[in-house]
């Protein structure tokens, strides 16, 4: 964690705009700013010359390779770019897209890296760098350097008389030896005072500086919004196959496990009476009777498995009595509060109940409480579903938690998931779904 403009630790005694100057976070971003001028010329020549010759040679067959491999070039000095701003800006900008020709040709290659967008982002970010580079080398440099050599002038204003003849810094002269001289305690010490408040700036207008170049490394060697875009829908089609398959292999197991081994003895169970009948009539009708309850207990299993797959109340009533029966088998006592005016689109109104139903679960097996209240509300392009109770909290969605993997489900769809539960209670759980009605 970076802590140069983090809150004061406890038990510091050194405020924070104090401890500002010497943080190695603003000596990373001077270092940043100090490297950028030399690294932008470099970068700024070569998009020149490639840009310029690949163009003048444009009319010979030539000018079209050279300007790839221009393009290709700057690419390549984007990546030492972003590899710069992670080491000394701490901002972690993932790779873009690579170049994906079409036939793996030369000429194939040549028309992706013309045709990629990220690619002439690279070069414009080469053209666009130079100008802010220089401007913010100067400022910068300036600006630090200043601060810190008329803070220390009291250490070496010595080297005036010494060394120039003058009596300290020279404010202003006439060229025959009449002007005005920093030299006096009280001018010394003003002068040091001066320092000292430019010196407390200086993290900060160096801050302000790196902003602008993190912007541009953001948005001009980062991937598109839409290869971003398409990443993260690429992950959540992973989360939401994932997650099927998880559930699949739950119902198989609860299949397996409960209803199907209650069935098999079931059979066996009629298989005996079968055969008992004949001699021992009384033994069989027991068996019998036996083997009726345990008809009524798998059959109990199988609907509340069709249940956890998706409730018949929730298709033919709606969102609110369903979670009206699904508070109603809570081990605490749920206040449910349903405040929509047209029922949501089934995928959403089977996430909303499934993800009502996981909260109250963790109510009932973790919270300890006493009290819970279930509200659902439909507020502009967005469902609401609020599950507050009066237990221990310490709810988290740290990574093995089911609250994790519910935050991953909501995700897919857009939505999200929002925590609120210290240590003691209460505990306030928000999750927000896209309204598709």
């Amino acid at each position: 964690m970076d802590t140069a403009y983090a809150p004061q630790p406890r038990g510091s005694r050194v405020p924070v705009g104090l401890r500002a100057p010497f943080s190695g976070r603003t000596w990373r971003e001077f270092l940043y700013l100090f490297l950028s001028l030399p690294l932008a010329i470099v970068m700024f020549t070569y998009a020149m010359v490639v840009t310029t010759a690949g163009a003048g040679l444009l009319i010979t067959f030539l000018g079209i390779p050279l300007l790839a491999g221009g393009l290709a070039g700057a690419r390549a000095l984007g990546t030492l770019e972003r590899a710069r701003a992670r080491a000394l800006l701490r901002l972690d900008v993932a790779d873009p897209e690579p170049v994906r020709p079409s036939k793996p040709t030369l000429m194939g290659w040549v028309g992706a890296v013309l045709k990629s967008g990220v690619s002439w982002r690279h070069l414009l970010y080469s053209l666009l760098h130079f100008p802010w580079a220089l401007f913010s080398f100067i400022f910068s440099v300036t600006f630090w350097t200043l601060g810190w050599g008329l803070l220390t002038y009291p250490l070496w204003r010595w080297t005036f008389p010494a060394y120039l003849g003058h009596s300290g810094i020279q404010l202003w002269g006439d060229g025959i030896g009449h002007g005005a001289y920093l030299d006096t305690p009280a001018e010394t010490a003003l002068t040091s005072g001066a320092g000292l408040l430019l010196v407390l700036a200086g993290p900060w207008v160096i801050h302000g500086l790196t902003q602008v170049d993190r912007i541009m490394v953001h948005g001009l060697l980062g991937p598109s919004s839409l290869a971003a875009r398409v990443s993260q829908l690429e992950s959540d089609r992973g989360v939401v196959v994932d997650t099927a398959a998880a559930d699949l292999q739950r119902i198989e197991r609860d299949l397996h496990d409960g209803a199907q081994a209650r069935l098999v003895a079931l059979a066996m169970d009629l298989g005996l009476a079968r055969e008992k009948l004949a001699e021992d009539p009384e033994a069989a009708a027991k068996m019998v009777d036996e083997a009726h309850g345990e008809v009524k207990i798998a059959l109990q299993e199988l609907r509340d498995l069709a249940r956890g797959i998706h409730p018949a109340i929730l298709t033919d009533r709606g969102l609110g009595p369903a979670l009206s029966a699904l508070s109603a088998r809570c081990t605490v006592p749920v206040t449910v509060t349903v405040d929509l005016d047209h029922r949501p689109a089934p995928a959403i109104e089977g996430t909303a109940y499934f993800t009502a139903s996981e909260l109250l679960q963790n109510v009932s097996r973790h919270a300890r409480a006493t009290s819970a209240t279930l509200d659902v509300w439909h507020t502009a392009d967005r469902i609401m579903l609020l599950v507050t109770d009066d237990g221990r909290g310490g709810a988290h969605t740290a990574a093995g938690s089911g609250l994790a993997g519910l935050a991953e489900r909501l995700d897919a769809v857009d939505g999200l998931l929002v925590v609120e539960s210290p240590a003691g209670g209460p505990t306030c759980i928000t999750a927000e779904l896209p309204w598709r009605g």
